[in-house]
């Protein structure tokens, strides 16, 4: 038989229940007491060699995990859908480009899997395609959700900022077809301002993701040492090798635009080896 709580009880329920919440936040943004105690992460420099190593052992994982699987199931459909989606709708035909641009952002939560994959084979442990998803029962779950959340809302962020773009260089209204948005962005002096200003900040958008997020989602996956550290060790890798960090960045860029070409399906193969390569490149980059 259920009986009514008194307000006491149901209040000091709330706030036990809002204590181990907050908690669990703190250890997500400070880390475990041990890698608190421990020294932190430190960032050794990085060369193009150590960059192109990488991505011979990420195909070499890819190879031998086909972590691709993931990727077709998830990634590429739900590219292409929103693809079509957008080139089918006037009103959202200027956005395609920026979203298309703007999945390099979101690219590094869409590779934990691939990230885990290779982690998973260094060590030795099984790889079937279902570990790719062992990251959510990770002790630092918490912290990789939290950043996946902060590159999503950043992505977001970079849609409406291109958005606001295009309504103050060519207008706001919607073209009446993709071959007036065409002679609109190429044709005119305004379009070529929107090209201009559109890439100036969308590199802006970018070399912050990648300065915060190179190394972070690695980091999390082989240490406790919660979100604040693990984006403060990411940067001090860009800061320490940032020509080498710039290339990887123009590498990656280079690689989901080609792989984008064929209706997305280079995806399949780009995606997961750049997630293995980019593990490599953390082992390489953090002692």
């Amino acid at each position: 038989m259920e009986t009514i709580r008194n307000p006491g009880e149901w209040t000091a329920e709330a706030v036990s229940s809002a204590g181990r919440h907050l908690g669990a936040i703190g250890t997500a943004l400070r880390g475990s007491e041990a890698e608190i105690a421990a020294a932190p992460p430190r960032a050794r420099p990085i060369t193009p060699a150590d960059l192109f190593d990488a991505l011979s052992k990420g195909f070499d994982d890819f190879r031998e995990t086909r972590s691709d699987v993931i990727f077709l199931c998830v990634v590429y459909p739900l590219a292409g859908i929103a693809a079509v989606g957008l080139a089918s709708n006037a009103a959202l035909l200027p956005l395609l480009f920026p979203a298309v641009a703007g999945f390099a952002l979101v690219g590094p939560v869409t590779a934990v899997g691939a990230y885990e994959l290779s982690r998973r084979r260094e060590r030795g442990e099984s790889t079937g395609w279902t570990s790719a998803f062992r990251p959510i029962a990770s002790p630092s779950f918490g912290a990789i959700f939290l950043l996946a959340l902060g590159i999503l809302a950043t992505f977001l962020v970079w849609m409406g900022a291109a958005q606001t773009i295009k309504a103050l260089t060519i207008g706001a209204e919607a073209p009446a077809s993709l071959g007036d948005f065409a002679a609109q962005v190429f044709g005119t002096g305004a379009g070529w301002a929107m090209i201009l200003v559109g890439c100036g900040v969308g590199f802006v958008f970018a070399a912050a993701v990648l300065a915060t997020s190179l190394v972070s989602f690695p980091l999390l996956l082989d240490r406790q040492v919660g979100l604040v550290r693990a984006v403060m060790t990411s940067v001090e890798v860009a800061r320490t090798s940032p020509r080498t960090v710039a290339l990887w960045g123009l590498i990656v860029a280079a690689a989901l635009i080609v792989a984008s070409i064929p209706l997305f399906l280079g995806l399949i193969v780009a995606l997961p080896v750049l997630g293995h390569a980019t593990w490599h490149v953390y082992r390489k980059a953090v002692a």
